[in-house]
């Protein structure tokens, strides 16, 4: 138990030396960490590390080696990682029945396995140290500290890796100095709007009321999006921090994570983390024996999308439905509209002054308090500082999650970090911000990716979701997929989201079957504004953006599949066909044979094979089984 600064103090002192003579080896042992994040559980590095501790007990190395399990180091497509300190040896993709050679080889005799180290795609040199890999060089992590180097379960590693330094200047402030220290580092919301994290507290602070919350926002829900999954199994320290400093700040005593349910191992870390806290005296009555205290609690969700939204979220924390509420009607004054008066962080949770951020943004808050609003600051551009968390997906070789300072350009993203389009197909777009985003073309490439930049150019931050797409993907699928999940998610309170969505997914399957017209196009492009209009909260408000973007961007496409009711991208199945080449035709019959339909005859050895159109079902099988490459879509 914790009972002083000064005893907390000796506590991170303590823990720091242990920390650092861990991985410098300077105590006397070489250290193993093992990625322990959803991706690479997935992929066994739970029974890799098993098998590590029973190896390294089988060559009696346990006092010579430690074993440890961390979170995720980001390169997913790469994983499972094994790393060893003193030396910074990074192994990927590593395998259970790998774990022999790597004790034999490198604990035992000292020398590295080459085989298991990055291969660079263009240089095809062998790479030892993290940092040296493209996909690394130019991130810097700030939200994600400690993820991939600390135990997300040892309380210790964390304080030796700064935890709860931030907590400990921020004790010695007044609570308008620490939300100053928020606005001064330009610190935005991470959830998608980049609203002021420092106007937020203000206004919180400025309620005068005894009784005020700080919620969590966990509830990521954007297709391909896991950065908020991602720090809670890394370093759940670092929010529950970033919540005690927001508390302080504005006055709260209670927080309340609210996390999809989803996240099993994310709140099994979290709740563990808590659980120690609270032990340590680091959460609870009298936090470091001042007269400041602060408990947070765990609620789960159940996977809404709209609950995303926050006063859906404080609905279902308060065991409502989760639905959005409704804001008050807009007044005039002196010829000026006002905006509304009643926000969660004046009426929120249990109608309490609530600020509401999401896993993200209180994860900066610590590094802004234990390194100053200045340092923060350095990082990003005039109007958005510091870094932000990237899942990096779809289309592009490097997968996995990135934290780069804002301002980078999607260019850096996808070809220096990502390594680029696979199999050298062409670029073609990226969805920035997820359902609520919009497509970004060749032409935005050389763009900074930051809040207003990203708006300019129709599309949105969003939490961070950057799917990337090739020449192989069709915009038109692609819009009626986001709308798909639209529809499912919306939560049918206002009936602009509620039948708008649904009407504008009739029209786009209508197209993609072939059947759509050219006032189909202006009917879309009508309920679009619509909805964008008129619906009651963000999520109905941006459900059209997929849509309005990529007919803005790729409207040549949309004009194909209503007039030449053609799929240039060979995607949509009722407007493409599969052909055989008779001049590439073998009269295998294997195309023939394997046709689940019986859609394609011939006369084996005799005459090539031809498909009947009226039977074929689109389903590719003919195409793949075809040893000739003799089957073409068109």
């Amino acid at each position: 138990m914790i009972r002083s600064e000064k005893e907390l103090t000796t506590k991170i002192a303590d823990c720091t030396t242990s920390f650092d003579a861990k991985f410098a080896g300077t105590n006397g042992k070489r250290a193993i960490v093992i990625c322990g994040g959803t991706g690479c559980l997935s992929s066994n590095s739970a029974s890799i590390l098993a098998k590590f501790e029973e190896a390294i007990m089988a060559h009696d190395l346990s006092d010579k080696v430690t074993v440890n399990k961390v979170g995720c180091f980001g390169f997913c497509s790469q994983g499972p990682f094994v790393k060893i300190f003193p030396e910074d040896t990074l192994y990927h993709g590593v395998k259970v029945e790998d774990v022999e050679e790597i004790v034999n080889t490198d604990l035992i005799n000292h020398q590295i396995v080459e085989r298991l180290l990055y291969v660079d795609p263009m240089t095809k040199e062998k790479i030892q140290k993290q940092d040296e890999i493209n996909f690394y060089k130019k991130q810097k992590r700030v939200a994600l500290h400690g993820c991939g180097l600390i135990n997300p379960e040892n309380l210790d590693e964390a304080l030796g890796y700064g935890a709860y330094k931030g907590l400990q200047r921020a004790l010695h402030m007044t609570q308008q100095e620490v939300v100053d220290e928020v606005l001064k580092s330009g610190l935005r919301g991470r959830g998608g709007g980049g609203f002021p994290t420092g106007r937020k507290w203000q206004f919180a602070l400025n309620q005068n009321n005894p009784e005020k919350y700080v919620v969590c926002n966990g509830d990521e829900g954007d297709p391909g999006a896991f950065m908020d999954r991602s720090i809670l199994e890394g370093n759940p320290l670092a929010v529950i921090e970033g919540m005690v400093i927001a508390g302080y700040a504005i006055g709260a005593q209670n927080g309340y994570f609210y996390v999809r349910a989803e996240y099993p191992i994310a709140v099994e870390r979290l709740q563990i983390a808590i659980n120690k806290a609270r032990k340590m005296g680091l959460l609870g009555k009298n936090i470091l024996g001042t007269d400041f205290s602060f408990d947070v609690h765990i609620r789960l969700g159940a996977g809404a999308f709209v609950c995303g939204e926050e006063t859906a979220l404080l609905n279902s924390i308060e065991g409502k439905r989760g639905m959005p509420r409704v804001k008050p009607p807009r007044t005039v004054e002196k010829g000026l509209w006002e905006k509304p008066t009643v926000f969660p962080a004046v009426k929120g949770l249990w109608g309490k002054p609530t600020i509401v951020n999401n896993v993200e943004t209180l994860a900066c808050v610590p590094y802004i308090l234990r390194e100053g609003a200045e340092k923060f600051a350095e990082v990003g551009t005039e109007k958005s500082k510091g870094t932000k968390v990237f899942a990096l997906g779809g289309k592009v070789n490097n997968v996995g999650l990135v934290e780069v300072p804002m301002g980078t350009t999607l260019r850096e993203l996808i070809y220096d970090i990502g390594g680029g389009i696979p199999n050298g197909k062409k670029f073609k777009a990226i969805q920035t911000g997820g359902p609520s985003g919009g497509c970004l073309t060749e032409k935005d490439l050389d763009a900074p990716i930051d809040y207003d930049n990203l708006v300019a150019k129709g599309s949105m931050m969003g939490s961070g979701g950057a799917i990337v797409m090739d020449e192989d993907n069709c915009m038109v699928d692609v819009a009626k997929f986001y709308m798909e999940f639209i529809c499912d998610e919306s939560c049918g309170k206002c009936s602009p989201c509620r039948i708008g969505t649904k009407r504008m997914l009739e029209i786009l399957n209508k197209i993609t079957a072939g059947k759509g017209t050219l006032e189909d196009l202006d009917e879309l492009e009508e309920l679009a504004t619509t909805v964008t209009q008129n619906s009651l909260c963000a999520l109905g408000q941006t459900a059209a953006n997929p849509i309005v973007s990529t007919m803005k961007q790729f409207r040549e496409e949309y004009i194909a599949h209503v007039v030449d009711k053609k799929c240039p991208a060979h995607v949509c199945k009722n407007l493409m066909q599969y052909y055989i080449m008779p001049e590439a035709c073998k009269k295998c019959s294997k195309c023939a044979r394997n046709c689940p339909v019986n859609a394609i005859s011939g006369v084996p050895g005799k005459e090539p094979y031809v498909i009947d159109q009226s039977k074929c079902i689109k389903c590719g099988l003919c195409m793949s089984t075809c040893p000739f490459k003799a089957i073409i879509k068109k």
